[in-house]
């Protein structure tokens, strides 16, 4: 055990070791980069840097056709880096102030791998579409859905049901106590393509209520693309201990913004008095402010359909009357609020603004560590700098008069 251990430190004080997780990282990047044509960034970030092992696949290739391989992912090489570089610390390299810049690049180069592996699982991605004159108060996510069952009973308040996309994959029986009912799941599609029924069709129909009734999903391969998302489907029947209350099919293809009329109706039913609507949507996340847009404006170069400038003018207001001031977002200009960002990402049409909303807690310390390094680097040059002149002062011979 004695001789495991002293193999394992000198294993990973090696600079050797160094060297190869340095060239496995460029190999890594160089990889990814390919497969970012085919993924996305989204889906690079998923399938090579927060991962252990990646698993490339390059199809369509000269004399090779389809090359398929496993490679060490972002979060081991970056990993070990950081083993390697906190074990070199503690084992090689002896504290002086003549290494001090050093040290202080070095500590640099740690605090920010380990930024970035706190980016990878802190970091979250939202996005807030707002109409011209429309107020939000929450922000949608990018990939993860969420069935809602909502109570719209009473006039003042909706009463929201939100079950995870992750709880319908497992299509096993839903039951929560605001509701009277339970949730079957029948039939789940990570991705689907909608299309109109036959009328004629002998195929039983996948719903019994609501838009299935008329809409079928077919299921189809799921994508990484950032500009075309998944579409997830489900078939889910509502049952009370007095028997089935129909079944529906729900789609995040349903939604006011469908290209195709028929996919803008809200699916809602009665049961017991009270008036629900049920649809599959991003997953919300609520805020404890709100947002109106007061004017979007956009800009394109002249005699162009090509963007030049685009910028949203909002109206920041939280409860109690704390903030309430007008705010003006554009390109590389976010709004710093309550722990978000707010940048203006993109937009639909003419008056409706997308802006990308970012929660990462550790957003200063790339900034710090760049800092750190940069310091470092100028703080060893300069103790180089006056050991060679102080050693150079020293061997001039004076001129005797």
């Amino acid at each position: 055990m004695r001789n495991l251990g002293q193999a394992l430190v000198k294993l990973f004080v090696s600079l050797r070791l160094t060297v190869v997780l340095l060239a496995l990282g460029i190999v890594l990047v160089f990889v990814a980069t390919l497969a970012q044509t085919q993924l996305g960034v989204w889906g690079v970030q998923q399938q090579y840097f927060h991962t252990f092992f990646a698993f490339p696949v390059f199809r369509n290739l000269p004399l090779i056709g389809t090359l398929r391989f496993i490679m060490p992912g972002g979060y081991l090489v970056g990993g070990l880096l950081l083993l390697n570089l906190v074990a070199a610390h503690i084992y090689r390299f002896h504290f002086t102030w003549k290494k001090f810049g050093i040290w202080l690049a070095h500590f640099g180069v740690i605090l920010l791998l380990i930024g970035e592996l706190l980016s990878g699982l802190w970091q979250e991605d939202y996005a807030m579409r707002i109409a011209e004159g429309q107020t939000k108060t929450y922000s949608e996510h990018y990939h993860d859905k969420e069935l809602a069952i909502v109570d719209t009973t009473n006039p003042d308040y909706d009463e929201v049901v939100a079950i995870p996309e992750a709880f319908l994959a497992q299509r096993e029986p839903l039951q929560h106590a605001k509701l009277p009912f339970r949730i079957v799941v029948h039939d789940y599609f990570p991705n689907s393509g909608l299309g109109m029924r036959d009328p004629k069709s002998t195929t039983p129909a996948q719903a019994t209520a609501g838009l299935g009734l008329s809409v079928v999903a077919m299921p189809e391969p799921v994508v990484y693309s950032d500009k075309i998302p998944n579409a997830p489907a489900a078939t889910i029947e509502l049952v009370t201990a007095s028997g089935s209350i129909g079944t529906w099919l729900v789609s995040t293809g349903f939604s006011p913004e469908s290209a195709a009329p028929i996919l803008r109706t809200p699916q809602t039913f009665n049961y017991d008095g009270h008036t629900y609507s049920i649809a599959l949507r991003p997953a919300r996340t609520y805020r404890p402010f709100s947002l109106t847009l007061l004017k979007f404006s956009h800009d394109v170069y002249a005699g162009t359909d090509i963007p030049k400038n685009f910028s949203s003018k909002l109206r920041l207001t939280s409860p109690g009357g704390r903030d309430d001031r007008d705010v003006l977002i554009y390109m590389n200009n976010p709004l710093r609020y309550a722990g978000l960002t707010f940048y203006q990402a993109s937009y639909e049409g003419e008056h409706t603004t997308v802006l990308q909303v970012v929660r990462n807690p550790s957003w200063t310390l790339p900034y710090i560590s760049c800092s750190l390094v940069s310091l470092g680097l100028l703080v060893q040059f300069g103790i180089s700098l006056v050991g060679f002149m102080a050693r150079r002062s020293a061997t001039v011979t004076p001129v005797q008069p």
